[in-house]
């Protein structure tokens, strides 16, 4: 797609009813921190990674470990031995004060898109946070009116890459897959939302990068998520 002004991608906006979000890298601005902070604790150690910058190294590492994370988790969760392992893992982030609620930073101009957007479109949130997580990020920034739905790695037994969150998602608003959008900033994301058989944004203001994105499936891949209503 050139522009949002093509003649075939004003059409078939005219068949989308429901807009999805994944939260960290698309609306909530956390994974390059992430990155940096592990970045720094091998500031000692940088000369022994390609142009002195382990960056693109974790980079790879954290994007090509959310798969198998999410099914490994999905695996123990059919088995009843998922709540101990998220549960700590979540204290454990809490600590390191990523996760406490009231401290997200929203990816810039994300709160006005999504205000743009919901005059026209039902909206929610697909993520494998949990659902306190998600409501928490709802409510700092006031959007507890705007979004319709999350579903959250408590709604589903399989995560993303899975396409079981968004048939979960569209299915609670009593639509199809292929009335959908979902926004995310990883392959992850692309691959469940292709696999489940709606419209799949990238956005390039998290972790993944054009190539990557585009070859997973990707219809669509935009600099930031704030960039959507442009287009929708």
């Amino acid at each position: 797609m050139l522009n949002p002004d093509d003649p075939s991608f004003r059409d078939f906006k005219t068949s989308i009813r429901a807009i999805f979000f994944d939260l960290d890298g698309t609306l909530i601005d956390t994974d390059d921190a992430a990155l940096e902070a592990l970045a720094g604790r091998l500031e000692r150690w940088r000369w022994v990674f390609p142009g002195d910058d382990p960056r693109p190294l974790l980079r790879r590492a954290i994007l090509a470990a959310e798969g198998p994370v999410n099914t490994l988790i999905s695996l123990l969760d059919m088995v009843g031995l998922d709540d101990n392992l998220l549960s700590a893992s979540d204290r454990l982030r809490r600590v390191r004060g990523s996760r406490a609620e009231g401290r997200f930073s929203a990816v810039p101009g994300v709160l006005e898109m999504i205000r743009a957007l919901y005059r026209s479109y039902r909206l929610g949130i697909v993520t494998t946070r949990s659902r306190a997580d998600a409501l928490a990020f709802v409510r700092q920034f006031g959007l507890e009116a705007l979004f319709e739905l999350a579903a959250t790695r408590e709604d589903t037994e399989r995560l993303k890459p899975h396409p079981e969150p968004i048939w979960h998602a569209a299915s609670a608003l009593g639509l199809a897959p292929q009335q959908c959008v979902m926004v995310g900033d990883t392959v992850v994301d692309i691959v469940s939302a292709k696999s489940a058989g709606c419209f799949a944004v990238g956005v390039l203001c998290g972790f993944g990068e054009r190539d990557e994105l585009l070859e997973a499936g990707a219809d669509l891949v935009l600099e930031t998520a704030s960039q959507l209503h442009a287009w929708f």
